[in-house]
């Protein structure tokens, strides 16, 4: 593993730790690494994650000093009716209520991508927000680590997962994002999925995990993406 990498291994896979890393710039990166896993598979699968609106709480106080409450890259949602979990974050001393919805069988696509590859959750959502929602998605302890915005590259307005900055070897790692800015770094390393919302019909992440299966058995992911981008 590359010294400058900005995952940093579990030394004692039954501790979960907060490391902090040095960035370009002198700006600091938390990581929270999970439970490592042994596997002989070659690839890291690097996920984007989002569905989640924040609700301000009912009260009279000024809130104009809040940040925006945006998902990745700027998109804004409305609080949610049928959420699966509601997570309270505290933002600048008041408590706000997340509110996360699962897309369809993201419970069955984490555990098979668990059992095939290396997988590490990059968001560029902020850690207060992302953090307790993925210890209450990620119920398998798939992710072996956690990258949140300050591990993203601010470029042109958006924030961008540098994957040179992994310390993995490039033609093994793929990122799935529904969003080509986050990965506009490294275009032949991404699986696009399509933005979800509330179709709870969706059945996008149980119809890729087939061409996951067989991306494991590659050496090099390249040709089976450029096939895909094509198609």
């Amino acid at each position: 593993m590359d010294n400058t990498s900005i995952i940093t291994q579990v030394t004692n896979p039954k501790e979960e730790e907060i490391i902090s890393c040095t960035q370009d710039k002198g700006a600091q990166c938390n990581i929270s690494l999970k439970k490592q896993r042994h596997r002989s598979i070659f690839g890291s699968l690097f996920c984007c994650f989002r569905g989640y609106n924040v609700e301000p709480p009912s009260s009279n106080n000024n809130t104009s000093s809040l940040p925006p409450l945006v998902e990745e890259n700027g998109a804004i949602q409305k609080p949610i009716n049928n959420a699966d979990f509601i997570v309270p974050v505290e933002i600048d001393g008041t408590i706000h209520q997340v509110y996360v919805l699962k897309r369809p069988h993201v419970d069955e696509f984490l555990q098979k991508m668990g059992e095939l590859y290396e997988c590490v959750l990059f968001t560029a959502s902020l850690a207060k927000y992302a953090d307790p929602v993925a210890d209450l998605l990620d119920r398998w302890g798939v992710f072996k680590a956690r990258l949140f915005r300050e591990s993203c590259v601010f470029h042109r307005g958006n924030y961008v997962k540098d994957l040179s900055r992994l310390g993995r070897e490039l033609g093994k790692v793929i990122i799935v994002d529904n969003s080509p800015a986050s990965y506009i770094f490294h275009p032949e390393n991404a699986v696009p999925v399509q933005s979800w919302f509330d179709d709870m019909m969706d059945t996008e992440l149980l119809d890729l995990i087939p061409f996951f299966e067989a991306l494991s058995r590659e050496e090099d992911v390249y040709s089976m993406l450029h096939k895909l981008c094509n198609r």
